[in-house]
């Protein structure tokens, strides 16, 4: 698995997206599973063989597809499947939801309680969060579940589909729908989520007898 760090690419040596690209092309896969809902893929596709750019707008936020994933889609012979969960309804209820509980008074010690994680987290990876040696490591996994155990213990049931534990769940239902597809064929597949999802999508592949996993860390030299 890849994780990603999103527009962060851009700014990044450690993890620009030169890297990514010679990590990913390294660990050559037949089957791309995006952090793009499957309803955005082919469009992305289509502009970018069509006009040379990808401006489909959920998949333009991501560097690593727009200068990456896509434009190599055909001479790396790769295939490319959205598992996003995200819709515009679930962002902008989460935001909404979020933006009730934090001038809420009655919900302030859990919203510091859950800013507090946070802090804590930015503290623990600090100078280190766009080292994909360390993001790909169960250590980085361990700080980001602990970082979000306040976040979703306190509000998932205000968030519905855009809480923590329920987007995962449907990120991992559309993960695993493409690896169903797959299994029982030989293919190597890379799936590429952000950094934050990553303990969650290794906690449901660990559930599946179909996959072996392999250290991607390593392909960062």
């Amino acid at each position: 698995m890849f994780v990603t760090i999103h527009r962060r690419h851009l700014a990044s040596e450690a993890y620009s997206l030169a890297v990514f690209e010679a990590a990913i092309r390294a660990a050559q896969p037949d089957v791309i599973l995006t952090e793009i809902p499957p309803d955005r893929v082919e469009t992305a596709i289509r502009t970018f063989r069509t006009i040379g750019t990808v401006d489909e707008p959920r998949t333009s936020v991501f560097p690593e597809y727009t200068d990456v994933v896509i434009p190599l889609l055909k001479p790396q012979g790769w295939r490319v499947i959205g598992c996003a969960a995200w819709t515009p309804d679930i962002a902008r209820n989460r935001r909404a939801a979020l933006k009730a509980i934090e001038q809420d008074p009655a919900r302030r010690e859990q919203w510091a309680e859950h800013r507090a994680a946070s802090r804590a987290f930015a503290k623990a990876v600090r100078g280190r969060s766009d080292d994909p040696r360390f993001v790909h490591t169960p250590d980085f996994d361990r700080l980001v579940a602990a970082s979000r155990e306040p976040y979703a213990r306190h509000f998932d049931d205000d968030l519905g589909a855009g809480g923590w534990t329920q987007i995962n769940f449907a990120h991992n239902a559309l993960i695993n729908a493409a690896l169903d597809s797959l299994s029982g064929q030989g293919l190597r597949v890379a799936i590429t989520f952000g950094t934050a999802h990553k303990y969650k999508i290794l906690e449901s592949l660990s559930a599946r007898s179909d996959v072996i996993l392999e250290n991607t860390a390593a392909l960062f030299g």
